[in-house]
């Protein structure tokens, strides 16, 4: 359990030390164009989903975890040479934007399937929320870096950062391999030493085929308008309300320390004791809730401070519950359906839904709707997703009971 919140400290503190750099780069590269970088991004997922299932079909997990962090640290290397050199600009910050989209969901979604794996589900109940709060640590670690250090060091240096941790992370990953065959089940030690098997395209085709499955992607793809719609609203009020990239940068940094602060402290004290005596259901609803009350709330007075504190909270509460409770869906499917299907929700579902999401968004705005009406057209899906998570909460429980 130490290892999996160091591992994931590492982790996550490498992608804060970038999220913000990325807010920058999407409003350098042009707000107006961010719903063709969401598209971009899925389309990068198309490819990247069938290489990365062919990876851990073949090879051993201690080895695939390595390869897949090694890879983006070495894309990181490419993007500090080409900022430090100014070159193409506008072409880097559109290309770096749609480089850590990909990067955030892929790195992240290696490490739960690793820990489904790993754990039962009884254990990611009770589990999950401390090791979750090693991520919420490192987001406060990463966020903290780049706000103070941003305007020392510069953009590019903070890249290097990102590098190092990532390569803690592949320490931390490599003790737990070593650890896990003591703990796993004879299918895991089998599937450690020789991959999870099966085809490249698998891992999609078994979500088509299973309810349960269909149910996660449904519950991603309700989520994913919310979280766009917000964001395109956070660029479009920061981006009229502050000129300087610096600034823009830091405030970016100062919302990722003040969302990591409120999910510390819930992972640390409230997740584990919320879905041990209550279940998964409060987790997987509050996110829909807070997203339906906090976008009637923007449409009444769309302002920077409100539209900071929306995005504060709803992800605070998606990082401390929705994404905890998330994670332990997986516990009850197959090994294959962990790292494979996961994978592709995770992936090319949740960055799928982005692009629907930014392109009606975009066509929406283009029909001449104003911030307000933007605000209020994204509730319905928030209110959708209530009664999905409420039908995965139950399918879970009787997985589970099913179990041996």
């Amino acid at each position: 359990m130490l290892w999996a919140f160091l591992y994931f400290f590492a982790l996550v503190s490498s992608f804060y030390v970038l999220r913000p750099i990325r807010e920058e780069m999407g409003i350098r590269g042009g707000v107006e164009q961010l719903h063709w970088l969401f598209t971009a991004t899925f389309l990068v997922m198309l490819a990247a989903v069938p290489a990365y299932s062919g990876l851990v079909a073949r090879v051993p997990r201690a080895r695939a975890v390595p390869i897949v962090y090694r890879f983006f640290a070495a894309n990181l290397l490419v993007f500090f040479v080409l900022l430090r050199a100014e070159a193409f600009p506008v072409a880097v910050a559109r290309a770096f934007f749609v480089w850590l989209s990909v990067y955030n969901l892929f790195v992240v979604s290696v490490f739960w399937s690793f820990m489904a794996d790993l754990f039962t589900s009884e254990q990611g109940r009770r589990l999950f929320g401390f090791v979750a709060s090693g991520g919420s640590a490192g987001a406060l670690a990463g966020s903290a870096l780049t706000g103070g250090l941003v305007g020392i060091v510069g953009i590019a240096n903070l890249l290097l950062g990102a590098v190092v941790l990532l390569e803690v992370a592949v320490f931390c990953a490599r003790r737990l391999a070593a650890h896990a065959p003591a703990h796993a089940p004879a299918e895991a030690r089998r599937d450690d030493a020789e991959g999870v098997g099966g085809t490249v395209l698998s891992g999609m085709a078994v979500v088509f085929r299973s309810p349960y499955l269909l149910g996660i992607s449904g519950l991603m793809l309700l989520f994913t308008p919310a979280s766009t719609f917000l964001y395109f609203q956070q660029a479009r009020i920061v981006g009229a309300a502050i000129a300087d990239p610096a600034r823009r940068t830091a405030l970016f940094a100062a919302v990722d320390f003040a969302v990591n602060v409120g999910a510390f402290a819930l992972q640390a004290f409230a997740t584990g004791r919320v879905a041990s005596a209550f279940g998964l259901g409060p987790g997987l609803v509050t996110v829909p809730a807070l997203s339906a009350a906090g976008f009637v709330a923007l449409a009444a007075a769309p302002t920077l401070w409100l539209v900071a504190s929306f995005q504060a909270i709803r992800r605070a509460a998606e990082y401390a519950l929705q994404r905890p409770a998330r994670d332990v869906l997986f516990t009850v499917v197959s090994r294959e359906e962990k790292y494979k299907s996961k994978g592709f929700i995770d992936t090319v579902v949740y960055r799928g839904g982005d692009a629907l999401a930014g392109w009606a968004y975009a066509g929406l705005a283009a029909l001449g709707l104003s911030m307000p009406a933007l605000a209020l057209s994204a509730v319905p899906a928030a209110l959708a997703s209530l009664g999905v998570a409420l039908f995965l909460a139950r399918r879970h429980r009787a997985l589970e009971a099913a179990q041996p």
